[in-house]
């Protein structure tokens, strides 16, 4: 069960980062423009990994732009 409590966990924006292996400011900007699941607590950003794992598999940090219409 320790994946279950990993995954219920809040991490960090700098945890979330090495989780996928990105910058701060990608985060950032998928938070902003595509909508990628956050929480802010204060001044921080908080993540539950298995949003970010559903999140990812919907497409959500997919490099394909959508249409504005």
């Amino acid at each position: 069960m320790p994946g279950t409590i990993h995954n219920d966990r809040w991490i960090s924006l700098q945890e979330v980062c090495d989780y996928l292996g990105v910058k701060r400011h990608t985060v950032m900007r998928w938070i902003d423009q595509r909508g990628m699941p956050a929480s802010k607590v204060g001044k921080l950003w908080r993540f539950k990994t298995v949003d970010i794992d559903e999140w990812i598999k919907k497409g959500g940090a997919s490099d394909e732009r959508e249409v504005i219409k």
